[in-house]
């Protein structure tokens, strides 16, 4: 293979999601966005070459001038491809590594292909494994369907198992939306107790739509209109299944304030753990997060590459890492307009908000409504992340200055406990005998903490 291009610009790492299925899933699930992508490519096997896959590797990790690389496989479902291909790409990683250089594997799965095949071949090259679970049985079920409209609950239960089995590392990524969003406690201590997770992303599901393909969009994406693919980041409107922005903030804000008082640095909620860092001062470890995007793209089965898994649409395709090495299609001035975008686009309402260092307009592909005065391209979710920001202003300023005296964070929970205790006490000494008990029991006070 040729040399590696040099750049000038050329970020020394990135992020890039390989589709090694491209869009194919043993699944349904009603609210996935990227079923529809297979009308990109019409009459494709959707199956990564092993030539083009040796290409990656090599492409990926010689594009890389920094110590560690992530080489993350996503889909639809990455798991079609086989145990054999997966085994290749290990193949592949080791023939090209640099000397020092560590690859970190991961991979985001629906779980139910999982085996104990699989997880033995997981633990053994130290797989990330994500799994996709929206909380309880009736609360995943309602739209993580098989192909059939089955139910999926107990099949990716029983993938987990494995994982479990095998002793592999696992994280939980939680789609947020009309099911779930009104169950943040319910959903949470689900993922904490049962589940096991200590590492949990939430992702909030929002189905764009204009007045034409609403209808549409509402039973499925996986369909057409006069033979002209739907397109997820098309229109204003959003589907039934989709989360409201003020119940989203409602539901961060809950399942918050349960974790700051008893699981601080026991279970990691990846939005609480990024918000940290913004009032810490640190730079944003998310890219919605960021003030600025372009270093996180993904790639098709056939080697396409694209600005980000959300813009998986012609207007984004940079190229194919079979014509153009990675390096150029990464630094190349589409691209790095692509992220400076995401500050350029920023309306007023949004330069001037109290939050923008924690928010920075989230995620451009969110960003189609108007602001109070007009002005377009403020995000969906504006209101409940504005809700939720300023919720946790007071903890997160109590954890960084814990930070700043070299004492750890988890000092919170006693903090608050202590609060707590201080102003039951109070209400107490205010409380009648026959007035509703403080503590939030529901019982008068004298059949309460009253009795004594």
């Amino acid at each position: 293979m040729e040399a590696t291009p040099q750049i000038e610009n050329a970020p020394p790492g990135f992020h890039i999601l390989a589709k090694p299925t491209g869009a194919t899933c043993n699944l349904d699930c009603t609210y996935c966005f990227f079923l529809s992508k297979e009308m990109l490519y019409p009459g494709s096997r959707f199956r990564m070459a092993d030539e083009l896959l040796e290409k990656y590797i090599h492409q990926l990790i010689e594009s890389h001038r920094i110590p560690e690389v992530t080489i993350a496989w996503q889909g639809g479902e990455p798991t079609l491809m086989g145990l054999d291909f997966f085994q290749r790409t290990i193949e592949y990683q080791n023939k090209y590594k640099k000397p020092g250089m560590h690859i970190q594997n991961t991979i985001q799965t629906n779980g139910v292909l999982l085996d104990d095949e699989w997880a033995a071949f997981f633990k053994e090259n130290d797989f990330l494994v994500g799994i996709s679970i929206d909380g309880p049985r009736e609360m995943h079920d309602a739209y993580r369907v098989d192909k059939g409209g089955e139910p999926t609950f107990d099949r990716v239960i029983k993938g987990l198992g494995y994982l479990k089995k095998h002793e592999v590392d696992f994280n939980v990524l939680t789609t947020v939306h009309a099911a779930n969003g009104d169950h943040p406690v319910e959903v949470y201590r689900f993922l904490r107790d049962e589940v096991g997770a200590e590492f949990i992303q939430l992702i909030p599901i929002i189905e764009r739509g204009t007045p034409e393909s609403m209808p549409v969009a509402n039973k499925g994406w996986s369909e057409t209109i006069e033979g002209r693919p739907l397109y997820i980041n098309d229109g204003s409107m959003v589907t039934v299944r989709s989360i409201r922005a003020e119940q989203y903030g409602t539901f961060l804000i809950g399942i918050f304030d349960e974790w700051v008082r008893s699981d601080v640095a026991q279970v990691y909620v990846q939005i609480f753990d990024v918000s940290l860092g913004s009032w810490v001062g640190a730079p944003p470890a998310l890219c919605i997060f960021s003030p600025t995007c372009g270093n996180a793209l993904a790639m098709e089965h056939n080697g396409d590459v694209y600005s980000c898994d959300h813009f998986v649409e012609p207007n984004y395709l940079l190229g194919n890492i079979e014509d153009t090495h990675m390096i150029e299609l990464v630094a190349s001035e589409k691209q790095r307009q692509f992220g400076k975008d995401k500050f350029e686009t920023l309306p007023q309402y949004c330069l001037d908000c109290d939050v923008r260092f924690a928010c920075h307009g989230g995620c451009p592909k969110n960003r189609f409504i108007e602001t109070p005065d007009g002005e377009p391209g403020l995000n969906y979710l504006c209101a409940g992340y504005k809700n939720f920001f300023h919720h946790i202003d007071r903890p997160m300023k109590i954890m960084s200055d814990l930070l700043r005296q070299n004492r750890a964070p988890a000092e919170i929970m006693v903090i608050l406990e202590k609060e707590e205790e201080a102003r039951l006490e109070e209400a107490f000494s205010n409380t009648r005998r026959n007035e509703p008990c403080p503590c939030g029991s529901g019982k008068k006070f004298k059949q309460c903490h009253g009795r004594s």
